[in-house]
C-alpha cells in the first residue's frame, strides 16, 4: 500500500487571549490517501476551515505534525513550506479570490508562470477550455458571473495539476443549478487529474458524493461508522 498523500498527527490548535484559552482542535489524527475525495463537515465554527488552513500550512497547530507527500510541513522554513505548497497544492475558495487586474487567461497563467512554466499560456487556454470558458479568456472578473468566476478559480487550480486540492465551501455564494455544476467539474478533474480532493462544506448532498466524511465537532474530528479519528 502507498504512503498516504496527507497525514495528520495528533494535531491541536489552541488560541488564547484576555478572556482565556480556546481549544478549536483536539488531537486530530488521520490520512488521506492518493486520488481520494473527502469531505470535511461540521457546524459554523466548529473548526473545519482551521483543520483546512492547517493542512494547508497557511496557519500553525499548537501541537501535532502534517505531513504532505511524507514531507513534514512545519518542519520546513516559511519560505519552503510555500514553495512545497505551489508544488502540491491546490486551492479553491467561497469567494473565488481572482485577481481583479487580471483577465481570466492571467489569472489562469499565473501560479504555471510562477511556477517558471514556458507553455503557461496554452496550457491555461486549455484548461479554461475543459472548463467550459474558450469564449472568455480576455473578460475580468468584475464582468463574470460568479458561476465563471468559480469556474476560472477551478482551472487556475488545476492548471498546475496538484496532488492535493483544497476548497473551503467551493459553491457556498452560488445558486443551486450553478453550484452543481461547479462541483460537477470538480469531481470530474479530480478522476482526470487524480487530484485528492479534499473539501469543507456545509452541504450535506455535496458531503455525500464524497468516497469519506470526517465531521467536525467542538474542535474532534470523527469519520461515517463512528470510528474515532481524536483521541
Amino acid at each position: 500500500m502507498s504512503d498516504p498523500i496527507i497525514s495528520v498527527e495528533a494535531l491541536s490548535k489552541s488560541v488564547t487571549d484576555s478572556t482565556g484559552t480556546l481549544t478549536i482542535l483536539r488531537d486530530v489524527s488521520f490520512s488521506l490517501a492518493a486520488r481520494e475525495t473527502v469531505a470535511i463537515v461540521g457546524a459554523s465554527g466548529s473548526g473545519k476551515s482551521t483543520l483546512l488552513g492547517i493542512i494547508a500550512g497557511l496557519d500553525t497547530p499548537s501541537r501535532g505534525t502534517v505531513r504532505l507527500a511524507g514531507q513534514d510541513i512545519f518542519a520546513l522554513s516559511e519560505d519552503d513550506r510555500a514553495e512545497l505548497r505551489a508544488q502540491k497544492l491546490g486551492f479553491v475558495f467561497q469567494s473565488f479570490q481572482l485577481m481583479g487586474n487580471l483577465t481570466a487567461l492571467e489569472n489562469v497563467m499565473l501560479p504555471l508562470e510562477l511556477a517558471g512554466q514556458r507553455d503557461a499560456r496554452a496550457r491555461a487556454g486549455e484548461m479554461l477550455k475543459r472548463v467550459g470558458l474558450s469564449e472568455r479568456l480576455s473578460h475580468y472578473p468584475k464582468v463574470l458571473s460568479g458561476g465563471e468566476q468559480q469556474r476560472v478559480a477551478l482551472a487556475r487550480a488545476f492548471v498546475v495539476r496538484p496532488a492535493v486540492l483544497l476548497a473551503d465551501e467551493p459553491t457556498g455564494s452560488l445558486d443551486f443549478a450553478t453550484g452543481e455544476t461547479v462541483m460537477a467539474l470538480m469531481f470530474e478533474l479530480n478522476r482526470e487529474i487524480g487530484t485528492t480532493l479534499v473539501l469543507v462544506t456545509h452541504d450535506q448532498a455535496i458531503a455525500s458524493r464524497c468516497e469519506r466524511r470526517l465531521n467536525v465537532e467542538a474542535g474532534v474530528v470523527t469519520q461515517a461508522g463512528d470510528e474515532i479519528l481524536a483521541s
